[in-house]
């Protein structure tokens, strides 16, 4: 476990980097109608923090479960299970 805090940082920074996804390309239209590369630096740094903080939060939040969530409902697999264990009178999960 000598690199679990470096691999929960670059987790935080995936998933915000995931979720803002689409911010990228305006961002990239922005960098190429900018010619001072500081302008382009500063914008790519505030993403870059943005995109950290918001896989924080993303993550500590319980967005992450609600996700799983959502793709268990349209799973058939998880479907089946659920009809196997979850039983309509005795509920155990």
């Amino acid at each position: 476990m000598k690199f679990l805090k470096f691999a929960l940082h670059k987790r935080y920074f995936d998933t915000g980097f995931g979720v803002l996804n689409y911010l990228k390309y305006p961002l990239v239209l922005i960098g190429f109608a900018t010619p001072d590369a500081k302008v382009i630096l500063v914008f790519a740094f505030f993403y870059a923090i943005v995109c950290y903080l918001l896989g924080w939060w993303w993550l500590n939040r319980g967005m992450q479960d609600a996700e799983t969530e959502i793709g268990n409902r349209y799973n058939p697999f998880v479907k089946e299970m659920r009809k196997v264990i979850v039983k309509p009178n005795n509920r155990k999960i």
